[in-house]
């Protein structure tokens, strides 16, 4: 298992990104979570098989209609989430 430190800069507020990144992790079968941050981006922590983190970082690169993702920058996370994948409150 490999836990990863997600960073997602662009429009990717109001515009149902956190929503669909849960469910695109949860289809994945990884554990974590992702929130809003106050400064306008998303962050999410996500630990998995490395084959779904590529799939999940390959996700966060386009992600929903109507986000336009202008940065993702991943890092080796040292979290243990708990199981599932959640939305958690604003930072």
């Amino acid at each position: 298992m490999k836990t990863l430190h997600f960073h997602i800069s662009g429009l990717v507020q109001g515009v149902g990104y956190r929503w669909a990144m849960v469910a695109a992790a949860s289809r994945l079968g990884l554990d974590g979570w992702v929130r809003n941050r106050r400064d306008g981006t998303v962050e999410a922590i996500a630990r998995g098989p490395e084959a779904a983190l590529g799939e999940l970082e390959t996700w966060a690169r386009q992600g929903p209609p109507g986000a336009v993702v202008s940065q993702v920058v991943c890092s080796p996370g040292d979290e243990e989430p708990a199981r599932g994948f959640h939305q958690i409150p604003t930072l």
